[in-house]
């Protein structure tokens, strides 16, 4: 099979394509015959930075890529309800902080858990499922430990990004009003995807204009975090989707303003995918791709998402 190797940690050029044996599943797995891969920041951040190298658990050839979506042709034992024929996606062995997590899903096969997959509804293709997992995962999960109570305010930063406008569209799901920070330039998108208000950064000082919110989303990093507490009311709830808060100087500024500021981990879990997946066929969910690839495009892929201007998901489109 053709599979994007990384032949070590550094630029593009490190992404280099290979001819690699289709791996078989074990007991509880599956091979999967990707259809497309979902990148995102983390991939970049895997390719680039030497001390994210625990994640590939000494393992070679090391091959990144979490975000897939393909059909079953092969099943180990012990599948559960999980069939040759079957269409799937999910954020396959996600690592920790602390723990590896080798998924090799940059390949044409890929083996998978049952425990990070789940259906995929019919009424999306392979592309845009493989565009929801992580991206969508990142606002599911800590959303439903804090929830949004229907009418709260909910500020949302950099929301024309893949988290980003699965953010907007999971606050209106729980019922919230929403106002969403972005550059001009995807105004009508991030209103398209259901914002109540937008505020455009390169002409607006948010802080001018607003008050009193029941709880950000900040996809911003480091002092922005600090910036947007100043709009929460007493209170109100903040998550960081990248900055850890616990032992930081934002958990003390959020005890001084009685605000509950948390960041939460991103796992690999088919059950929330299940959840995604129904939020998907009722089209309470609608993912945007902005730009696709092919498997031998990858670098290009990479160099997408460092430019910092996408517009919700990049794809990887192998069959």
């Amino acid at each position: 099979m053709k599979a994007v190797i990384l032949k070590s940690q550094g630029g593009t050029e490190q992404l280099m394509m290979a001819d690699l044996p289709i791996p078989h599943p074990g007991n509880g797995e599956v091979l999967i015959k990707v259809h497309a891969i979902g990148i995102n920041p983390t991939d970049v951040y895997a390719r680039q930075d030497s001390r994210l190298d625990y994640i590939f658990n000494g393992e070679s050839p090391k091959i990144l890529g979490w975000d897939i979506s393909g059909e079953i042709v092969e099943i180990g034992a012990d599948t559960a309800h999980f069939k040759v024929g079957d269409a799937v996606f999910g954020l396959l062995n996600f690592p920790t902080y602390t723990t590896p997590g080798h998924a090799k899903g940059y390949a044409e096969y890929v083996v998978a858990s049952i425990n990070d997959i789940a259906l995929k509804p019919a009424n999306i293709s392979y592309e845009e499922a493989a565009a929801v997992p992580m991206a969508a995962l990142t606002v599911w999960q800590p959303l439903n430990k804090f929830r949004i109570k229907p009418g709260d305010r909910v500020f949302i930063t950099a929301v024309g990004g893949g988290v980003g406008h699965f953010a907007v569209q999971l606050a209106k799901y729980f019922g919230a009003y929403v106002i969403a920070l972005a550059s001009g330039a995807k105004r009508e998108f991030v209103l398209g995807l259901g914002a109540d208000e937008f505020i455009d950064y390169q002409t607006t000082n948010f802080l001018d204009i607003l008050s009193s919110v029941d709880y950000v989303i900040e996809g911003l990093r480091d002092e922005h975090i600090a910036k947007s507490m100043q709009a929460l009311k007493d209170g109100a709830t903040l998550l960081s989707l990248w900055d850890h808060i616990v032992d930081s100087k934002w958990a003390d500024l959020a005890v001084q303003r009685n605000i509950n500021a948390f960041y939460n981990n991103v796992v690999s879990n088919g059950q929330d995918m299940k959840a995604l997946a129904r939020l998907l066929e009722e089209q309470k969910l609608v993912p945007h791709i902005s730009k696709r690839f092919g498997l031998d495009e990858i670098p290009l892929a990479h160099s997408a998402i460092e430019s910092n201007h996408t517009t919700g998901k990049v794809i990887i489109k192998v069959l």
